[in-house]
């Protein structure tokens, strides 16, 4: 029968990169003692690593060594797994929409949950809590629209309008129009005024 340690290894593995495993899904195997244990015996060899309090993820290996699995996979089962709402952050949003040329350094993500910082490896991942109104339109285009204006201010509101009416596809524009009411003043207003526009 295998051990512990092996039981725990075993599951990580055949999950996806970034998959999330927690000390809670393996208590019908020991008890919350040997199961902490086992989790803090596989983290110190390096088998996974401890993202966050109480979650932990299998390291990557490839023919260049080993590394943490990539932000966005694991960033994404934390969502599975907790039912939040997470999206890159509103720079990630301007910048893949064209608002911007600035890539953000900092990997930062906007979620419905609680703040908090995952350590993948040496490198810092950022989840915050956002307003709904940030989210409401979840993770599709018309979404990342709002969350880029917000970044981008009310100063540059007018301009990036102009860019959005001209990039994004006719329903993800009438998605951001029709969701007007939802959102705050400053944005409703230069949305109205470019749909006028248009």
């Amino acid at each position: 029968m295998a051990t512990l340690p092996q039981s725990i290894l075993s599951h990580a593995q055949s999950l996806p990169e970034g998959g999330v495993l927690s000390p809670k899904e393996f208590l019908h195997l020991g008890s919350r003692a040997a199961v902490d244990q086992a989790f803090s015996r596989l983290t110190k060899e390096g088998q996974l690593l401890r993202v966050t309090r109480g979650r932990y993820v299998r390291p990557v290996s490839s023919r260049f060594g080993t590394r943490a699995p990539a932000p966005e996979s694991v960033v994404e089962s934390l969502a599975a797994q907790s039912g939040e709402i997470v999206t890159p952050h509103g720079a990630n949003a301007a910048n893949s929409l064209g608002l911007t040329q600035q890539v953000p350094i900092r990997q930062v993500y906007l979620t419905s949950g609680r703040s908090r910082r995952l350590k993948l490896g040496r490198h810092d991942v950022w989840v915050k809590h956002a307003p709904a109104w940030m989210l409401a339109l979840g993770t599709g285009q018309a979404g990342a629209a709002v969350r880029a204006l917000a970044w981008m201010g009310p100063e540059h509101v007018g301009e990036s309008l102009a860019t959005l009416r001209r990039t994004l596809p006719a329903s993800e524009w009438q998605t951001l129009t029709a969701s007007k009411g939802s959102l705050p003043s400053w944005m409703a207003r230069a949305i109205g005024e470019e749909a006028i526009r248009g």
